[in-house]
């Protein structure tokens, strides 16, 4: 460092001086166009979404709203954006899932209609069941003895015939063309009231079959495979011919089979009983079901070994 002389004056240190640099301007926050604090310039901040720099009308750069995360996930998630595979698939869902629901739903009905019954009426079922059970395993037996039968005798033709004589009397049962007689029920329908109608007939009939039963005669009327029921004022018409109350069943069939399936919780007896009607079964070791119908003969159909 030089001396310094006496009487003159301390000369200036000959370190540069530091410009002093303007304070930072926050992001936020824009000072007039084009100069920043202290006069110096600054940068202009990008106005609008077109980035092109411009600042807001009043002269001063707006700051928009930052967006938070949970604002962000709100806007991606609503409204929504479906595509048109995605509504199928939604539609096809919400099928399923009623479907399902209204299976679950008939089957509790059921279940809760069997945890409601009796203890003699559970019992009653269960034998019907095993009634018609074993019905299927007799007949599977018949159809079984029938074949080893026709493979054993020495006489195959004989044999042969012979099946075909006692299943063409079977048949003829079934269709209504030659009476029949054995053990079976009666049933007696009062209707004083005039409320019971073709359905609930035809409720009897079909639960008869389904527990066994053969041979049906209804007021002198045969029931067979394509017999239909029709409401004719207060009475009914079978197979168009006109019956009326009281209406009385003759069905060939095992008894103990016959009486039990009519008179299961919700069956025939009970709904006749709501109507007001009434009923009465007698079983019989003998029925005679003596109403025949003509055979008649197919307009188009032909035996396939002809």
């Amino acid at each position: 460092m030089p001396e310094a002389r006496p009487g003159a004056p301390a000369s200036v240190p000959e370190f540069p001086l530091r410009k002093e640099l303007p304070e930072e301007v926050p992001a936020a926050v824009a000072g007039p166009r084009g100069t920043g604090p202290g006069g110096a310039p600054t940068a202009g901040r990008a106005g609008g979404a077109g980035g092109s720099g411009e600042p807001a009308g009043d002269g001063t750069a707006e700051a928009g709203p930052e967006l938070t995360g949970r604002r962000r996930l709100v806007q991606s998630l609503w409204p929504p954006r479906l595509s048109r595979a995605q509504l199928i698939v939604a539609v096809l869902l919400f099928g399923l899932g009623f479907g399902l629901a209204v299976q679950v739903a008939s089957n509790s009905d059921s279940d809760s209609a069997l945890r409601g019954a009796r203890q003699e009426d559970l019992v009653r079922i269960l034998d019907e069941l095993d009634g018609r059970t074993q019905r299927l395993e007799d007949e599977k037996q018949g159809l079984e003895k029938q074949r080893q039968e026709l493979e054993n005798s020495s006489d195959q033709a004989e044999e042969a015939r012979r099946q075909t004589i006692e299943k063409e009397r079977q048949l003829g049962i079934l269709a209504g063309t030659v009476a029949a007689q054995g053990p079976g029920i009666t049933v007696t329908i009062e209707d004083t009231k005039g409320t019971v109608r073709a359905d609930m007939l035809l409720d009897a009939i079909q639960e008869l079959r389904a527990a066994g039963a053969e041979a049906i005669q209804v007021n002198g009327v045969r029931v067979v495979a394509g017999t239909y029921l029709t409401d004719s004022g207060k009475s009914v018409d079978v197979d168009g011919n006109k019956i009326e109350a009281p209406y009385r069943f003759k069905v060939i069939g095992k008894p103990q089979d016959l009486e039990p399936a009519l008179n299961i919780p919700g069956g025939v007896v009970q709904t006749l009983e709501k109507e007001q009607a009434t009923v009465t079964v007698e079983r019989s070791d003998k029925i005679v079901v003596d109403a025949l119908r003509a055979a008649k003969r197919p307009d188009y159909a032909r035996s396939s070994s002809q």
